[in-house]
């Protein structure tokens, strides 16, 4: 069976947080994300270009805001909540990124920062949101593909 193909529900990427790789867990009753680039570039005008604008992408950065309900208990939605009120490296965990494809992007150092840790009507659910921002580069590993999954299987079987 290959890789998957198609378009797929929002709902397919998945988000992991924890304080380290070894301690990544699902978040719960998250319900919307987005997805912020923040592009450096650098803009110059050379007497040899007669007037027109040369451009560099120098920078990168990432910002993921994340949304849902507050779940006491879960360890995902404990592992957020709990940064509401910490400052400086105490804000820093990893964030891990499962795409529908199983490509995963991995943001090791992320600073969470806590933007509703309960502000509501009275009759709302209470509510958690957050962003996680890159710090460093991130760690992109995309899906197998089929020839590396077949090669997997066919060590295995020895």
């Amino acid at each position: 069976m290959g890789l998957p193909t198609g378009v797929y529900p929002v709902y397919k990427n998945q988000f992991q947080v924890g304080a380290s790789m070894d301690a990544l867990t699902n978040i719960a009753d998250m319900e919307t994300f987005s997805v912020k680039l923040d592009n450096g570039i650098e803009e110059w005008h050379p007497m040899d270009q007669e007037g027109w604008i040369r451009r560099l992408m120098t920078a990168k950065s990432v910002i993921i805001s994340i949304a849902g309900k507050r779940h006491f208990g879960d360890t995902g939605n404990d592992y957020v909540a709990g940064m509401a009120l910490k400052n400086g490296r105490d804000v820093e965990g990893c964030l891990q990124w499962t795409f529908p494809n199983s490509s995963v992007l991995l943001f090791e150092n992320a600073l969470f920062s806590v933007t509703n840790w309960g502000a509501g009507k009275s009759t709302d659910v209470i509510p958690l949101e957050f962003d996680a921002m890159s710090n460093g580069k991130p760690t992109y590993t995309p899906a197998a593909t089929e020839t590396a999954a077949n090669a997997i299987k066919a060590n295995t079987a020895k």
